[in-house]
């Protein structure tokens, strides 16, 4: 136990026979068990955890490959089944340091969290500059987008798998409704303000060694946009018409629909000058200017209403 409280440590497997078991290794006495959720690894990862000579070690695992979030989906079934109060992820590919796993559980214990995750852009300046260059833009481009989507605007480096969620809050999410695949980490977080959930960054180390990223960057850029646009419509929805409605839905949605007036009429406005060759009434442009200036600063105003709702 730490600090009183029961510590489960599970760990998401796939392709991993020559690093599981050192990730198993470097857990810390305190934890009081561990998890490993063989994906359907092709490999060895499988026999290696069988053997494994860890007595806290419990091994699961998937007849068919159902990605990151689907084993830890069954992780947390399986410790919501057998108990515990904190479930923390490592990933098994030995990037995540045990050295690691006390100061966020601290962060969770010390500021009453429900939800605390690593951020590699906080006081580890030496290590972000070695992160690849194309991770690091991709990074960047996916928290400015998971911002909006899951409304923690507090909240940076979404990637970042390094996480402790305690058991209280698992038991609120339909797990069934989060990501098997990579958006996971930014699915959770859409689906933890939904429910409320107080969710905290925690100073980490960026480290990257030789190992190879089965996530393709190009790849997640081009699918992770649309499926936050929905988690955000999503969220929305759940949170501020079912749950408990809120002025933010009126500003957004009449703010929108104004700028797409003010933005087809003034369109259409310039394509008739265009052809015709005359010049635009100045009551014709105010007519498309106005409800585009009013609808953006509805649409600013439910943003700001948004970020003064999220969870602390």
């Amino acid at each position: 136990m730490y600090r009183g409280l029961q510590i489960v440590v599970a760990i998401p497997s796939h392709q991993a026979e020559s690093t599981v078991l050192g990730v198993i290794a470097s857990i810390p006495a305190f934890v009081d068990s561990i998890i490993a959720v063989d994906d359907a690894s092709r490999d060895k990862t499988w026999e290696v955890l069988r053997n494994c000579p860890e007595p806290r070690l419990t091994v699961l695992h998937h007849e068919v490959n159902q990605g990151v979030g689907g084993a830890m989906r069954t992780a947390y079934k399986h410790v919501l089944g057998k108990g515990g109060d904190v479930v923390v992820k490592m990933d098994s590919d030995g990037q995540m340091h045990a050295d690691d796993l006390v100061p966020l559980l601290d962060a969770l214990i010390d500021g009453h969290f429900d939800y605390a995750k690593g951020n590699r852009f906080l006081d580890h300046r030496g290590e972000l500059e070695r992160m690849p260059k194309l991770r690091l833009m991709g990074s960047l481009a996916l928290t400015a987008l998971t911002k909006l989507a899951s409304g923690y605007w507090h909240i940076f480096d979404p990637q970042n798998g390094y996480v402790a969620c305690r058991t209280t809050v698992l038991k609120r999410l339909n797990l069934d409704r989060i990501a098997r695949d990579y958006f996971f980490e930014n699915d959770m977080l859409i689906n933890l303000n939904i429910i409320g959930a107080r969710v905290v960054d925690v100073p980490m180390p960026a480290r990257y060694g030789n190992e190879r990223s089965s996530m393709s960057i190009p790849k997640v850029l081009m699918r992770f946009p649309s499926r936050l646009f929905l988690g955000y419509w999503r969220r929305v929805l759940e949170r501020f018409v079912l749950r408990d409605f809120s002025p933010m839905v009126l500003f957004l949605v009449s703010g929108l629909f104004m700028m797409g007036f003010g933005s087809v009429f003034g369109g259409w406005a310039w394509w008739e000058s265009y052809q015709t060759g005359v010049v635009a009434s100045s009551g014709t442009i105010m007519l498309a200017a106005l409800p585009f200036i009013l609808g953006f600063q509805l649409v600013l105003q439910a943003i700001m209403l948004d970020i003064q709702s999220t969870p602390r």
